[in-house]
């Protein structure tokens, strides 16, 4: 079993700044992928950044150049930094690993989510 920890979430104005993490802990082989993923009342969950094994990463186009997604593999966290933030980017953010669980199979799981307010 795999558990994913989020913190970081919280309320914030026009153009600041919010750091998110999520740590992976639990018994697992390895972790193929770990990102961050978002939804937005009455809004279908959409990606947000993802980090991959072997360091390559992708970004929603909406946020390219805002958010930076990187990853401590010791820790076997992932974190969100995300700047000049916008009322669009309010949503419950969701962390999201793709497990390497034994030698042979791969699952999903999911955080709880962490709320993202951006108003002023």
């Amino acid at each position: 079993q795999v558990q994913l920890v989020e913190s970081g979430g919280g309320l914030v104005q026009p153009g600041g700044s919010l750091r998110l993490s999520c740590a992976a802990s639990g018994s697992f082989f390895s972790i193929n992928a770990m990102g961050w993923y978002r939804q937005a009342p009455g809004k279908q969950r959409e990606l947000v950044a993802r980090w991959r094994s072997g360091g390559s990463t992708n970004y929603a186009d909406s946020v390219k150049g805002r958010f930076t997604i990187s990853r401590d593999n010791a820790k076997n966290t992932v974190y969100l930094q995300m700047n000049s933030l916008k009322p669009e980017d309010t949503a419950v953010y969701h962390c999201h690993a793709d497990v390497r669980t034994t030698k042979w199979n791969n699952y999903d799981y999911w955080g709880q989510g962490t709320q993202v307010t951006v108003s002023s």
